[in-house]
């Protein structure tokens, strides 16, 4: 067996096993969520990795095999990022920011040779760059949402001084989803130090040099980058137009409106300086 390939016998299935039975436990114990997730994410990877191994000698025979299945890595991730951020109709809007991040980058790297145009160095680089916006257009999304909830009084009182909805929204909401762009930035910051990522060990397996591994994946992380910055911006500009919005609650989970609740009665209270009248008998 060649030393740099996984051999396939029980000792990876069993590994594999333990590993996704310690996530889960780990994910239940420490109540961080549903442990089944975690269980249910890596039986959906295995699947989803041997039926992509299945056909992928198929898929790089032609560029529009190529094409079809980059569009298809396009929509579920933004159908993901649209169950992720929200669960109302407005989650197909999540096509914008993830197209308008990867749509230049990918046409500028094709298109100056930068990464070579065939299927094979196409088809990987179009993968990484669409799961980059993924990740940042659901973290944003979700933390963009979460702060014009939490601070909902904030958006009110930046309206009440004159700001247009769109500003006071934006002033509300744009730090926090910045903090998105943090997973990149660390990752770039650290490559070679602390992780050596796919592209580079990729291409040095498929026996090109350490230089030629570190300007490809040089070249992947800054677009990477760029990708994110680009799906970050354009999904807090949707969120701050209300064209992204959290799924409404229906009115019978609210407090106010359950079946045989009624708020209380505020009791009244003496004038000041006039004390309260004795109890009859």
């Amino acid at each position: 067996m060649d030393q740099t390939s996984i051999d396939l016998g029980p000792a990876f299935f069993a590994v594999l096993a333990a590993l996704a039975l310690l996530g889960a436990g780990v994910v239940g114990w420490a109540r961080l969520g549903p442990g089944r997730a975690v269980l249910t994410a890596s039986v959906r990877a295995a699947i989803q990795l041997a039926a992509v191994s299945a056909i992928i000698v198929l898929v790089l025979r032609s560029w529009w095999s190529t094409l079809l299945f980059v569009v298809v890595m396009y929509l579920v991730a933004a159908g993901t990022s649209a169950r992720r951020v929200t669960g109302g109709r407005t989650g197909w809007v999540t096509l914008l920011p993830i197209g308008l991040g990867v749509a230049p980058a990918l046409t500028l790297l094709v298109g100056t040779g930068a990464v070579p145009p065939t299927p094979l160095a196409v088809l990987p680089t179009a993968g990484i760059l669409i799961g980059g916006a993924m990740t940042a257009t659901s973290l944003a999304g979700r933390r963009a949402l979460d702060e014009l909830r939490t601070r909902h009084g904030e958006y009110e009182a930046g309206l009440a001084l004159g700001f247009t909805d769109r500003d006071a929204a934006m002033e509300v909401c744009r730090t926090s989803a910045g903090q998105a762009l943090v997973p990149a930035l660390d990752q770039t910051r650290t490559v070679g130090l602390v992780t050596l990522p796919g592209a580079f060990v990729g291409v040095l397996l498929g026996g090109a040099g350490p230089v030629q591994a570190g300007a490809t994946q040089l070249l992947i992380l800054v677009a990477l980058l760029a990708v994110e910055a680009v799906a970050i911006a354009g999904t807090v500009e949707l969120v701050a137009r209300h064209r992204l919005t959290a799924a409404p609650q229906p009115a019978d989970s609210l407090p106010t409106r359950r079946r045989g609740f009624r708020p209380p009665t505020p009791r009244s209270h003496p004038p000041a300086g006039r004390r309260p009248d004795p109890p009859t008998r």
